[in-house]
Order: structure tokens, then sequence, then C-alpha cells
């Protein structure tokens, strides 16, 4: 199970002064340097649960690298993934609508890292009223942000397996910047709300096609192009949505 996501809080340290945080590195510098006050800089620790369904959301976190995944869950305690959150973007984006609203899912760490940056609701809250760079940014990315859990849920529904497997790795490739990281086929499976036996099968398929391999619970991405091949649009549709914040 998850573990408290009040660990990060024992080890936390100032914010250095550049963010590889993509949003973060998109503020102008001057505004930068204001709420790089407000910033604490913190681990990742994997499975920690950051935010809890049905808690008020007191700090929102900003991954350097690492990535969380948002899963909701349902009343048979089964839990479905709908949106990753890494470095291109924030955790904890329900606030930017409501700071009072108790949040309506899960997030937690699915890739572990150890720097990310976190802020309190009362800071975020405090920049984004000022209507400048911060709030535009923001805004732009919870328009995005949405656009991703909308694409997500109609991908849950009309894509296979198999199409969802490869775009999560996809996804968890870009997040992490390396070929190898570790991922249970148990973990995994529960993030697709597929069966176990059935990703496994699937992961076996795309292991003898050579797209990857994985060896005691470390999975490598061997033929990115390949991969890319066998996922659906909503790789690329998503990726894009979030690339307009980030990148233009």
């Amino acid at each position: 199970m998850p573990t408290d996501r009040k660990n990060p809080r024992r080890t936390s340290t100032r914010a250095s002064p550049h963010s590889p945080n993509l949003l973060l590195a998109k503020l102008p510098p001057e505004d930068f340097r204001r709420i790089r006050r407000s910033l604490v800089s913190v681990p990742l620790v994997l499975k920690n649960v950051v935010h809890k369904r049905g808690e008020l959301i007191e700090d929102v976190y900003f991954p350097a690298s690492g990535f969380c995944s948002i899963v909701t869950v349902l009343d048979d305690g089964s839990m479905v993934e709908v949106a990753t959150v890494g470095r291109e973007g924030m955790v904890g984006v329900s606030v930017i609508l409501d700071r009072r609203q108790p949040a309506t899912s899960i997030s937690m760490v699915q890739a572990a890292a150890e720097v990310c940056y976190r802020m309190s609701v009362q800071a975020f809250r405090r920049e984004f009223d000022r209507r400048g760079s911060f709030y535009r940014l923001l805004s732009n990315y919870a328009v995005a942000h949405l656009g991703f859990v909308m694409q997500s849920t109609a991908c849950n529904a009309k894509h296979s397996v198999e199409q969802r497997l490869a775009r999560w790795l996809l996804l968890a490739h870009d997040r992490v910047g390396k070929n190898e990281f570790p991922l249970t086929q148990e973990f995994l499976a529960m993030m697709l709300g597929a069966s176990r036996p059935t990703v496994t099968a699937i992961a076996g398929t795309l292991q003898r096609a050579g797209l990857v391999s994985y060896r005691r619970g470390v999975l490598r991405i061997e033929n990115r192009a390949k991969l890319e091949d066998a996922s659906c649009e909503c790789y690329r549709i998503t990726t894009n949505l979030l690339n307009n914040v980030t990148l233009r």
C-alpha cells in the first residue's frame, strides 16, 4: 500500500535558483525570484500519497523529475489512473478553482525523484491572485490538464489494453527521462484498470516484439518508435496539449 505523504517534509531544503520544472521555468525571472521564497525542495518517494481523496489540499507540487499518478478510486476499492503529472506540470491543480474543495482523487508518486518543489496553497493562491504571468501560465495548464483527463477517460473506454499500456509506457518514459525504470505488473494493472494476467500477457507480447524488456521489476524501453506505433492517438493528443503550455 502507498505510504504516508509526511515523509518528504522531514528532508526538505530551499528551492534552487533555477527550476527544472517546465512550468516554473516558463515564468519571467523576476516572478520566479519572487515565488522562490515559497518553494521548498522535497523528494518524491515511490508510492507516497501526496493528496488523499476527501482531504483538503494543503500543498501543491511541481515535480522536477519523476511523476505522480492521479487516480480515481471506486467504491469497491479498485483504482484507475486518469492522468500523470511530471516535470511538465503541477500536482493539485484543483486549487486553482477552489482552495477549500477536498481532493476528489488520490495523487500518488509513481516514479521517485530527488527533487520536487512544494508550495503551500496559501502561497499559491497569493501569487495566483496577482493575476500576472503565474496566473496566466497556471490557468493555461489547468485547461490542458482537464483535456488530458478527458482524453484519458475516452482512452480507457475505447482503446485496447495493449494500446493503453503502450501509451502509459510512453508517458512514463517522457517523465522519467531514462530508458529504465522500476515497475511492477501488479501496479500497472491497477493503473490501467485491467487484470494482472491481461497485462502480463500483453507485456509479454511487447517483449517478444522487441519493444520493451522486463527483468526483476525493472522495465526497459528498447524501441521507442515501435512503441509509439503500438499506442493509440491519445498519447500524441495529450502530449501536444501539455507541450502547448510549456513549449510555446
